[in-house]
């Protein structure tokens, strides 16, 4: 079996994005891997370079910025494609993880079984992970409906297979939903835990990827740094980090409180869960097909 690892990425120390963390989570389930490095306005194609030479290569990209491109974000999926592409063809599987996604070693095994499970079987088209996405800080996890529950992170080497929307997952042939197996590995998402200053810089540049730029106006408000108090529902977070998380972790430099007592999950998500969890009756938006 061989596997190669693909993401993207661009102004990665600017915005202090962990993408040295998650690629090297992944790394050792991969035989190489693929990183398409936008036109950064800092070191972040050297910072890349620095994690293996002997497995990781670089391919330099330039990001469309065309109205076309903005709409839905499309630009951050053709950069994904762009890795997409540059993955060997003989390569069985790719694992795709994006710059704020870390997977916890305990999990490695779990994957790597699991792709050598369905490596044969070509009706399975990909994987699907759970996820916890971390807010505020490393010790809270998002629990209401803003967050998606589960992702599509490894694919078939099949070059029908393409980004959707925003790289939110895939899609194949003429937008047809992949067919994955659900394995028991969770993705850590970091996109939400950084410095209040750095992540508000953080969603003013992503909303410049986006034609509709209402949201960012709501959330920005004239502000400089990020309001992470605004948060509908968390949970606390009892479990381990990741062990490539830990130097990062050190550096973190702000603190974040919040009361879970004044949690507010709305009756709509409640019932929604009640439905799946004691009916398995499924009302949830899933961009993929279990089998």
């Amino acid at each position: 079996m061989k596997v190669t690892g693909f993401t993207f990425i661009r102004n990665a120390v600017k915005f202090d994005y962990p993408v040295t963390e998650a690629i090297r989570s992944i790394l050792p389930l991969c035989d190489n891997f693929v990183v398409a490095v936008g036109d950064s306005e800092d070191s972040t194609e050297e910072l890349i370079q620095s994690v293996d030479k002997q497995k990781v290569r670089t391919i330099n990209t330039i990001w469309d910025d065309s109205p076309e491109m903005k709409r839905g974000g499309k630009v951050f999926a053709s950069e994904t494609d762009k890795a997409f592409k540059a993955v060997p063809d003989d390569s069985d599987w790719a694992f795709y993880i994006q710059g704020d996604e870390v997977v916890h070693e305990k999990y490695l095994e779990t994957i790597r079984s699991a792709m050598e499970k369905w490596k044969d079987n070509k009706a399975v088209d990909g994987l699907l992970f759970k996820y916890l996405h971390f807010y505020g800080s490393y010790d809270h996890v998002g629990i209401s409906q803003r967050w998606y529950r589960n992702e599509i992170r490894v694919i078939r080497n099949n070059k029908s297979i393409y980004s959707y929307r925003d790289a939110q997952g895939f899609r194949k042939d003429d937008n047809e939903k992949l067919n994955v197996k659900p394995i028991d590995a969770y993705v850590y998402h970091y996109g939400w835990v950084k410095k209040p200053e750095v992540m508000m810089d953080k969603i003013k540049n992503a909303s410049t990827f986006y034609e509709d730029i209402s949201w960012i106006q709501e959330v920005s408000k004239g502000q400089n740094a990020f309001d992470y108090s605004s948060i509908d529902a968390l949970k606390l977070f009892n479990g381990t980090h990741p062990a490539v998380m830990e130097n990062h972790i050190k550096r973190k430099n702000w603190n974040f409180e919040h009361d879970i007592s004044f949690n507010k999950v709305p009756f709509k998500y409640r019932g929604k869960i009640f439905l799946k969890k004691y009916l398995g009756i499924n009302t949830f938006y899933e961009n993929y097909r279990v089998i």
